[in-house]
């Protein structure tokens, strides 16, 4: 056998075994004299003849003075240092012949010098035990050393900040952000009888449609035509957002388009070009639209639109009913945040004003009956609210990581601080009569943003005007805000009914068009406020100023449920909190250039 050092660990541990109990001859008068009791007295004897075979009789063992002149040629601490080291001593490498020709090594040896080979681990340990007990010496064991596992530290980064830099809307207000918010401020209602279809058989007759609409400019002319509404509204929004955000031919050029993505999402879907799909069939399935099953699903607004602008980032949509916008909203963030994108294009879309989307609620008895006055139909916590009215739109929001709107210029509008999610557990339709839902998801959006309580003086609400809705959700908002002797509650509804799936970007566009005008709009139709509400809170029949808490900063949060007094989906929240944030560099967006979007074909 070769000398190699893959043999030295073995041989060192043994030699530490046998020398274990012997000190050097340097020092003898130090250690006390162990004498070998006379059951023992033969297996020492085998002992020292081993030992004395092993150094070639030139050492003299003295087990009376307890010392080894020589062994191997070196002093024990020498054989030590060789063992720590895993290197067997020098006379090993010196010896002639292989290692298995010293008489020590071999297997009869080994027995007679060790004992048994059968002599246990833990009685091993007591002999080494007891021998460093009686030599009051320092000693060392040779082990194996542990091995370091290596990992990567991951270096400290600062949290990437989301900002607000672009907003689109198509209402039943206005389709310009700026137009939608003027008409809030006024009080303008936005319901009136339903124009779209002959609805004379329902009890409900009344909604809040988009009158005019006009896809010229943004959306090509064949591909229209095959579309359903929601994703009209979705397209137009969208690039609306863009337009509004600066986001020219220049600089859509300049972005990394891997970066870029969209999320925006819809409650309904394409129930229009999924009914006519059905219509078609009872005649036959080669009348039916070759795009109906795609143009039917949630998802493919979103992906239509990056289609259309080339973005290859994250793209997908979220459908949860009535929170469905907020839920894209927050998504959408969390992937700036966590450096998935640059930007993204985010909200919800819907047009459920059709025979069957309207009967459906009918169905399930949630919506108002008020045919005779319609802009009276919609009247958060008044007592005599009977159901929400419908809505349709979009709402769309251009959400920026903080630098890289700051470096191309752009016109940031407020700061996205955080949010959650959460669900009641409770009931399809109704609330929880506790109202832990609400609290819990305001809480931990809260908590996840940093945000004091005393810090949010303006909630823009749910309320969508349903008789269990309005009451539970006041009761939560109070619970965790009322506090505050400046908070101010409104809600859009009371002027644009329930635009479902959109309602929440919606929503959130008019918060901050409250943050940057300073002015909130008020409650309509709140003439007999429910014995369960506090009126110094909610907003009156006029638009009120907002007082900021500091200079520069205004929290808001607003709250998502799907809740309907009669069906649909289980009761989810989203919590979603924006501040103001202003910079001293002017805006750098071009409203006029939208020119890059080439037109699509008719194959789509």
């Amino acid at each position: 056998m070769a000398s190699s050092a893959s043999f030295t660990s073995p041989l060192c541990t043994w030699l530490v075994a046998a020398c274990m109990s012997f000190t050097c001859e340097r020092d003898p008068q130090q250690i006390p004299v162990r004498r070998p009791c006379h059951s023992s007295s033969n297996r020492l004897s085998r002992r020292r003849k081993i030992v004395s075979k092993c150094c070639g009789g030139g050492g003299q063992l003295n087990l009376n003075g307890s010392l080894v002149s020589s062994f191997c040629g070196s002093s024990i601490q020498g054989l030590m240092s060789s063992c720590l080291a895993f290197e067997p001593c020098n006379e090993y490498y010196s010896s002639k012949g292989s290692i298995s020709s010293l008489g020590f090594f071999s297997d009869n040896a080994l027995s007679s010098f060790f004992g048994s080979k059968n002599v246990t681990f833990n009685r091993k340990q007591r002999r080494l035990h007891r021998a460093a007990t009686h030599s009051g010496e320092a000693m060392a064991v040779a082990v194996q050393p542990a091995k370091e596992v290596a990992t990567k530290k991951k270096p400290h980064t600062k949290q990437r900040r989301v900002v607000v830099t672009g907003m689109g809307v198509e209402t039943p207000l206005g389709h310009d952000p700026d137009v939608f918010y003027n008409n809030l401020l006024e009080g303008v209602s936005g319901i009136s009888e339903i124009e779209r279809f002959d609805c004379a058989n329902f009890p409900t007759r009344i909604a809040g449609e988009i009158k005019s609409y006009s896809t010229d400019g943004w959306v090509a002319p064949k591909l229209s035509k095959r579309m359903d509404k929601f994703m009209l509204y979705m397209l137009t929004a969208g690039k609306k957002a863009l337009a509004d955000g600066g986001i020219t031919e220049d600089v859509m050029n300049e972005l990394d388009k891997a970066r870029c993505g969209v999320l925006i999402g819809s409650a309904m879907g394409g129930m229009k070009v999924f009914n006519d799909a059905i219509e078609a069939l009872r005649i036959s399935y080669r009348k039916m639209n070759p795009f109906c099953v795609p143009f039917a699903t949630t998802n493919m607004g979103s992906a239509m639109l990056a289609m259309d602008l080339g973005w290859m980032g994250p793209n997908y949509s979220i459908s949860t009913a009535c929170a469905t916008s907020n839920f894209c909203i927050l998504n959408a963030a969390n992937h700036i945040i966590r450096g998935e994108a640059d930007v993204m294009l985010c909200g919800g879309s819907d047009a459920a004003i059709i025979p069957i989307g309207l009967g459906g609620f009918v169905a399930c008895r949630a919506l108002s009956q008020r045919n005779n006055d319609p802009t009276k139909a919609s009247r958060p916590w008044d007592i005599n609210r009977d159901g929400f009215v419908m809505g349709e739109g979009s709402g769309v929001l251009l959400l920026e990581e903080l630098e890289h709107a700051k470096k191309r210029g752009a016109n940031i509008y407020a700061e996205f601080l955080g949010g959650s999610f959460t669900c009641d557990a409770y009931h399809m339709t109704e609330p929880r009569p506790d109202g832990v839902g609400v609290i819990l998801c305001i809480e931990k959006a809260l908590a996840q943003s940093g945000v004091s309580r005393e810090d949010v003086n303006y909630i823009n609400a749910h309320a969508t005007s349903t008789p269990a809705g309005d009451i539970k959700e006041f009761q939560a908002l109070i619970h965790c805000f009322g506090q505050n002797p400046e908070l101010r509650v409104n809600s859009t509804k009371s002027m644009i009914g329930h635009l479902l799936g959109a309602s929440g970007a919606v929503e959130a566009i008019a918060a901050v068009q409250a943050i940057r005008t300073g002015w909130v709009h008020p409650n309509i139709n709140l003439e007999n406020p429910d014995e369960g509400v506090d009126t110094g809170v909610l907003v009156g029949p006029k638009k009120e100023r907002l007082e900021c808490l500091y200079s520069n900063h205004c929290c808001m949060t607003y709250v998502q449920k799907s809740e309907y007094s009669g069906s649909l989906g289980l009761s989810e929240y989203a919590e979603l909190l924006v501040y103001d944030l202003q910079f001293d560099w002017s805006s750098a967006s071009d409203h006029k250039s939208i020119s890059w979007w080439d037109e699509i074909s008719a194959e789509g």
